[in-house]
């Protein structure tokens, strides 16, 4: 996982709990309590949604919960801002489409 273990302002990370959570059916593993996001950049996942109208793919942009590009339906809440929701173990995530979990043709 590509994770940033010692930062040159904030220091060490300290030691976490690894977790277990789903992404559109596969099995991931992230940190308890960092924000899902997190967890899904160390996996290499970059794409989150795709728009409504024209399908393009949107991932994380702001990082502070103030757009929404990182939405995520998450234990089957659509829109879930996975950029401020902490990760727990157990946690179904899947790729937005609109506001729907799969893509209209």
């Amino acid at each position: 996982m590509d994770r940033i273990e010692n930062h040159p302002i904030l220091g060490e990370t300290p030691k976490r709990k690894k977790v277990t959570f789903t992404y559109n059916g596969k099995i991931l593993e992230g940190y308890e309590g960092e924000p899902i996001a997190t967890a899904l950049k160390a996996a290499g996942v970059m794409v989150h949604r795709y728009t409504a109208k024209t399908h393009e793919p949107r991932g994380v942009f702001c990082a502070i919960g103030r757009c929404t590009d990182c939405v995520m339906i998450v234990d089957g809440k659509p829109n879930i801002r996975t950029c401020i929701t902490p990760l727990k173990t157990g946690m179904v995530v899947q790729t937005q489409y609109g506001v729907l979990e799969a893509p209209q043709m």
